[in-house]
């Protein structure tokens, strides 16, 4: 199960650091996880300050 970037996103790409296989890019009003690259590993949602990452 991928994972998804809520409203709470406040845009700061700690995400994009975080993801193993390169799964976030920044969409147009904020950053979006692409669910066929996402792994769920889990460590973008870890390590969000905003906790606006969520199990899709």
């Amino acid at each position: 199960m991928a994972h998804k970037i809520t409203d709470a996103c406040v845009s700061c790409g700690t995400c994009v650091e975080n993801c193993p296989v390169e799964a976030i890019s920044q969409g147009d009003t904020q950053y979006v996880i692409d669910a066929d690259t996402c792994v769920d590993c889990g460590a973008c949602a870890a390590n969000c300050p905003a906790e606006a990452i969520v199990e899709d």
